[in-house]
């Protein structure tokens, strides 16, 4: 297929935040974009002011005549979150119509690009904003799909037409980044995720393996230490290494925290950037940038510019994303979904705020992961000073019996810890003495940030 040649684009899914930047991107070409998502959200509002049609009901007579006819220079892209039963998903394959999962869809625009992929567990939304950032910031022309929506472009898709770059994140689920051949790989994680997918975390490492053995000839590999021997024994492609601390190709030291960043002296193959401010806070976020500044070097790009860059990085909405930050009270929403997500973020929150209490609010995301993560999350949870869980998201799952919150709940070991329904949380927030608060998970807990934000302003209103 020559994506090129493209005339009109139907997405089942429309909404997906990976969806929806290969939408804006087909909808830059000047293709006619329309789809179906089963939820009205603030992003496909957006979309739809761009001039992309959706519709949020099954019902095969919106699909385009041109899909029907299966005309020449029609595409359909869908997700695999749209379920077997969907209707309009059922009468494209009853037709024989050709259907395109997003990640194929990916590979195919990529292949027209020079391709930096970041892959790994954690870190993949954030790691390619900021070198998105750092190419735009220093004039490097590129497109980026971001799999969440930049606060420096406030969008998930950064477009330049005289791109000859493209940055992708590498999707490990459903073996997505297997239809990816990158120039350049960086791997920020290999902790076990997506088991109902991998059945064990030894052949999700097996996928990782083959997507690194995808890496062009020549091509190059950038990742942690302890991951090199376990991802590729090729001699045909350049690997390096790189670190928050210890020995790496490129690594950070005389790390310092200054007005809620960090302030980091970066090692790079032999020279140092000193007094670089990591434009947000978590020592994760230090990391990712560490990733970020790895690949610019790469690229050839000077490295006080990637410097300058950095300081001018807002972040990526729900990672780490600080919506109140008072003296009284902190309010910081997360989009951390893994246990050692939660890790992370708890840790930052309490290395920026020592000595205040902690209250966290998590919507576990998905019945299975839940299950074959339940102690790793208690083990997570309870760093915290104040737990409140709130039932699991079941995404695309069914529900799994005797799965739910409570058995997360009666394996954390803080003595302050509730389970709330949806419909209670605010009423439950009420009462709550919050110091600092995090909102955690992936699921639809996004839609209490701006309600909580409300009530909490109402609060410090009072207050003062």
């Amino acid at each position: 297929m020559d994506i090129k040649n493209l005339h009109t684009v139907y997405f089942l899914g429309v909404g997906g935040i990976g969806m929806s930047a290969i939408a804006r991107y087909f909808n830059s070409l000047d293709c006619e974009v329309s789809g179906y998502d089963k939820t009205k959200t603030v992003l496909t509002t957006q979309l739809e002011t761009e001039g992309i049609s959706i519709h949020y009901s099954e019902n095969i007579n919106q699909i385009p005549e041109s899909i029907k006819q299966q005309t020449e220079g029609t595409l359909v892209v869908y997700t695999p979150a749209i379920p077997d039963n969907n209707a309009e998903f059922e009468y494209l394959k009853e037709q024989g119509i050709e259907l395109y999962k997003r990640s194929e869809v990916l590979g195919l625009i990529s292949q027209n690009y020079f391709t930096i992929a970041i892959a790994g567990t954690h870190g993949k939304t954030t790691t390619s904003s900021i070198i998105a950032h750092i190419m735009n910031e220093c004039n490097v022309p590129c497109i980026a799909f971001l799999g969440g929506i930049s606060l420096n472009f406030n969008s998930n898709l950064l477009l330049n037409e005289n791109a000859e770059v493209v940055v992708v994140e590498a999707d490990e689920f459903d073996r997505s980044f297997l239809t990816l051949s990158p120039d350049i790989a960086l791997v920020t994680s290999l902790d076990a995720d997506h088991l109902d997918v991998y059945g064990d975390k030894n052949e999700m490492k097996n996928s990782y393996q083959e997507f690194v053995n995808k890496i062009k000839p020549n091509g190059k590999l950038i990742t942690k230490q302890e991951y090199v021997e376990v991802l590729s024994d090729r001699s045909d492609i350049e690997c390096s290494t790189y670190a928050v601390s210890g020995s790496a190709d490129t690594a950070s030291s005389n790390v310092i925290i200054q007005d809620g960043n960090y302030c980091v002296d970066i090692n790079c193959e032999s020279s140092i950037t000193s007094n670089i401010t990591i434009g947000l806070p978590g020592i994760h976020n230090v990391e990712n940038a560490i990733g970020a500044f790895a690949i610019a070097n790469k690229l050839g790009i000077d490295k006080s510019k990637i410097k300058e860059a950095l300081v001018s990085y807002k972040g990526v909405h729900r990672r780490f994303e600080t919506h109140i930050k008072t003296n009284q009270m902190v309010y910081i929403d997360d989009y951390a979904h893994h246990p050692s997500e939660l890790e992370m973020c708890i840790k930052s929150a309490n290395e920026l705020y020592p000595g205040k209490k902690i209250t966290g609010i998590f919507q576990p995301h998905l019945y299975s992961r839940t299950r074959d993560f339940v102690d790793e999350f208690a083990t997570s949870l309870s760093q915290l000073d104040e737990l409140i869980l709130m039932d699991i998201y079941p995404a695309r799952e069914l529900p799994i019996e005797g799965v739910t919150s409570e058995i997360i709940a009666n394996k954390v070991t803080i003595k302050d810890k509730s389970v709330v329904a949806k419909e209670e949380l605010l009423d439950f927030l009420l009462e709550k003495d919050i110091e600092v608060l995090l909102t955690l998970g992936a699921g639809d807990i996004d839609v209490f940030v701006q309600p909580i934000k409300e009530q909490l302003t109402k609060r410090l209103e009072k207050v003062q």
